[in-house]
């Protein structure tokens, strides 16, 4: 997760997955708009999160998806300037 196109919502879950704020088990829900939503096969990349249910004004749609959850930052998919800007990842490289 977290590579170099990655989004907040992906940097924040790989961060709360590596401090075991997020279980194998908790639910990844999102909300869209009813146009959003197609009936076809979506490419994801290895950082992307499978989502449990997707939430439109009208219904729940719970998703089965065969991929594994991001098990937390790839750190070698990060480009340098990307982990200068973001504080707290400054701060966990310090660490390690």
């Amino acid at each position: 997760m977290a590579g170099p196109s990655a989004s907040m919502n992906e940097l924040e879950f790989a961060l709360l997955t590596e401090e075991k704020k997020i279980a194998r088990n908790t639910p990844i829900v999102t909300s869209v708009h009813p146009l959003q939503i197609v009936d076809e096969e979506i490419p994801m990349t290895e950082h992307d999160i499978p989502l449990t249910a997707i939430i439109t004004p009208d219904e729940i749609i719970e998703t089965k998806s065969p991929l594994k959850r991001p098990k937390g930052i790839y750190w070698k998919m990060l480009p340098p300037e990307k982990i200068e800007a973001i504080p707290v990842l400054q701060k966990r490289t310090k660490q390690d």
